[in-house]
């Protein structure tokens, strides 16, 4: 039996220090033949995008796939909503979820999976700058404590 292969393309690193991450969900991602390629050469941003549902279906919003070098004509709209493929019990569950105050759908990382490509989305609740200054707070001792550590293995 083959394993699954994972193959990051992008990650999005402001994701979890704007949003308070409390689910994740593995959706295919619809794309061009041009825009894949470019994707294999990993020139995407999921930094600024969401996910929204509309009449039943979820899309991706404000994703960046830069035109792909070799594509003359039949390059794509960089910026263009695309969809994403997920069971509709998921999307019913999510609905309901982002339906609530506060939570928002975010792309938290875009990767290759057994040679399709794959976004891990995010249900997020916003942090507020009190939350966040204790995140910061919080990364900069964890990384005073491993620099302890490694100066007393010396």
């Amino acid at each position: 039996m083959s394993e699954d292969t994972f193959i990051d393309i992008v990650v999005n690193k402001k994701a979890r220090f704007e949003y308070e991450i409390v689910d994740t969900f593995e959706a295919g991602l619809v794309l061009k033949g041009t825009e894949v390629k470019s994707v294999r050469l990993k020139q995407a941003s999921i930094q600024e995008s969401y996910a929204r549902i509309a009449k039943g279906e979820v899309f991706l919003v404000g994703m960046n796939i830069t035109p792909y070098a070799h594509g003359n004509r039949f390059n794509h709209d960089p910026l263009r909503e695309r969809k994403l493929l997920l069971h509709r019990q998921e999307i019913k569950r999510l609905t309901g979820k982002v339906a609530e105050r506060g939570f928002t759908l975010v792309p938290l990382k875009l990767y290759f999976k057994n040679g399709k490509v794959k976004v891990l989305l995010g249900l997020g609740k916003g942090k507020t700058t009190h939350d966040k200054r204790k995140t910061i707070q919080k990364r900069e001792s964890d990384r005073e404590l491993r620099r302890v550590i490694k100066e007393s293995k010396r």
